[in-house]
């Protein structure tokens, strides 16, 4: 009988530790799942972040964990104090791996840089997001490779974030024209063209209202600004090249020539008296 009741006692244990277990994978699991969630309705959150998603679930784990030891009837307060001391000799140990991660958690936190977004930082390197982990950010270029900027380095940087607050981008084409140009026709020819190539060229905001301002007397030309708008930072590109191409040839149609940039040179012979 006591073989039988210690057999039963062992197996009810098990059972114990398996469900604690089973349970901690599960809330895990969960709890990931509902901040990738959250992350599809709610921009502001990185989805899928690789900081988030393992901080949450050592969190997890470290209760569950926990949990068993206490169902053993295990004292957790020792090992809660010993946690408590080992945590300030390692924190005094990796104080630049901790300003990492803390300045990670903060880059998540303030909701300025996310999961996909396109930035450009102060020191020259651009591109999209692809994670944020404990150490790095991973940003990849638009010529796909990808650049690691430290937290703390990245924290500390100015960003300009091209899909905040939206991720329509209005952008400048410069044009010039002869002088003896007529500017309204060049102003109306240069608006169709800006509307036919904002509705028939992906990415282009088809509802934008095209903007151009005449603003300088070049040397060769009259020059003028066209303000386009596109839907995102990348399709800037595609419609400025489709945009061009139709400017050119729509200026031939109309007889509207695009000088070429001239300079004359004055040569004085030398007199020797």
């Amino acid at each position: 009988m006591e073989l039988e009741s210690r057999f039963y006692t062992q197996l009810e244990n098990g059972l114990l530790i398996f469900y604690i277990i089973s349970a901690t994978f599960i809330t895990a699991r969960i709890i990931s799942g509902l901040l990738t969630i959250k992350a599809g309705h709610d921009d502001t959150i990185v989805p899928a972040s690789s900081i988030v998603g393992n901080i949450v679930r050592v969190i997890i784990y470290i209760i569950g964990l926990l949990i068993i030891l206490h169902a053993q009837g295990i004292s957790i307060t020792p090992m809660l104090t010993a946690l408590g001391v080992g945590g300030l000799a390692v924190a005094l140990a990796l104080q630049n791996t901790l300003a990492n991660l803390f300045a990670g958690l903060q880059i998540i936190a303030s909701g300025k840089y996310n999961h996909g977004n396109f930035i450009k930082l102060s020191s020259g390197e651009d591109g999209f997001i692809e994670d944020i982990t404990w150490r790095s950010t991973t940003i990849r270029a638009m010529s796909d490779h990808l650049i690691i900027v430290p937290n703390a380095k990245l924290a500390d940087m100015i960003v300009t974030n091209y899909f905040l607050p939206q991720t329509e981008l209005s952008f400048l084409v410069n044009v010039g024209v002869s002088y003896d140009s007529d500017l309204d026709q060049v102003e109306t020819v240069t608006k169709e063209v800006i509307m036919q190539t904002l509705n028939e060229v992906e990415g282009g905001v088809k509802d934008f209202e095209p903007i151009i301002r005449f603003y300088q007397f070049a040397d060769s030309s009259i020059n003028l600004k066209c303000i386009l708008r596109v839907s995102d930072y990348s399709a800037q590109f595609l419609v400025k090249s489709e945009f061009i191409k139709r400017l050119h040839q729509r200026y031939n149609k109309e007889g509207i020539n695009i000088p070429f940039p001239i300079r004359t040179v004055l040569m004085r012979e030398n007199q020797s008296s």
